[in-house]
């Protein structure tokens, strides 16, 4: 039986216009995964159409090609394809749900534990450090020629999700995928430069105040920081300039779970999980709560309350996971 890749391959060869998405509110991977897809089909003689539900927040505009995503969704009965990259569950797609699925064959492509099965062809590989080194292997077996622009996407993808390569889902696999990208010219410093090194006086105030909130549980294995809606009302930031705020927490050396609680609209909170090593799996936690991610790295929405409630609620699930 084939590799559900080889089946993606095929299809995607045989496309001539093809839409690729990929998730709400998209992180580095995601972005960088999107564009760099849409350059390999591109380069393949395909017509491509990048959706997007949001216009691309200002962190990750330094992408190249960010600035052809287009949140306008045109008429779908001409695509002969769509692809959804690093999505693990269909309502991530965004308002936009029903009518993207409308077009077959819908192809997903994810790497997260906790997937939601979707779509008519899924290649789905937890395994992976990210979607990029998935993307990567795609243009291996399609015989697409990976431009410069393409590279640094993908290799912005690899870095984001992997933390720089300090995640344990760092691999052999991804060093070897990242050296490849580094000969098409990508440079290291350039790419973390402007992954990390982004902050704005608005941002840099907005975390001052994000830690100010810092609770520490059970004997500070347990860390929890949060975010009110007024927070960002009052540096005058978005929920996207909060984006990596949860690795502080997590960087103590005595916390083995981090969370990270943003009031993201009125009586919505978005929860970040983050954890260390194999016994602390915060995908399971997410998933109680409906969500979901990796092992080391998940999230939720709860709707509906408030970032007060949601805390206690978590505790009753963190507490006994720390301290076992």
């Amino acid at each position: 039986m084939d590799h559900p890749r080889e089946e993606i391959v095929r299809t995607l060869k045989a496309a001539k216009n093809v839409l690729v998405s990929t998730h709400i509110h998209p992180d580095g991977d995601a972005l960088g995964s999107q564009i760099a897809m849409g350059n390999i089909l591109r380069s393949l003689g395909k017509n491509v159409f990048l959706y997007g539900e949001e216009q691309v927040s200002h962190l990750y505009r330094f992408l190249p090609g960010s600035a052809g995503i287009e949140s306008l969704l045109p008429a779908l009965n001409g695509f002969d394809c769509a692809i959804a990259l690093d999505c693990g569950d269909c309502h991530r797609l965004g308002a936009a749900m029903d009518s993207l699925l409308t077009v077959h064959p819908f192809v997903v492509v994810d790497h997260h534990v906790g997937h939601q099965e979707f779509g008519d062809l899924r290649w789905i590989a937890p395994d992976r450090a990210s979607t990029g080194e998935m993307v990567y292997d795609l243009a291996e077996a399609l015989g697409a020629e990976l431009s410069y622009e393409s590279a640094y996407c993908l290799y912005a993808a690899i870095v984001s999700d992997t933390g720089s390569f300090k995640y344990s889902s760092t691999s052999a696999e991804t060093f070897r995928i990242a050296g490849e990208l580094l000969r098409k010219g990508v440079k290291p410093a350039e790419v973390s430069g402007k992954l990390f090194d982004n902050f704005t006086v608005k941002r840099l105030n907005l975390m001052r105040l994000v830690l100010d909130s810092l609770q520490l549980y059970a004997d500070d294995q347990l860390a929890i920081i949060a975010a009110p809606r007024e927070v960002f009302l009052r540096t005058g930031t978005t929920q996207a300039d909060a984006e990596t705020f949860i690795n502080y927490p997590r960087s103590l050396n005595t916390v083995k779970v981090a969370v990270f609680l943003k009031e993201t609209e009125k009586g919505l909170v978005s929860v970040s999980l983050r954890s260390k090593g194999k016994d602390h799996d915060v995908a399971q936690i997410a998933a109680a709560f409906g969500g979901g991610g990796h092992r080391n790295a998940a999230g939720c929405k709860l709707r509906d309350t408030s970032i007060g409630e949601v805390r206690e609620k978590l505790l009753a699930e963190l507490l006994p996971l720390v301290t076992r």
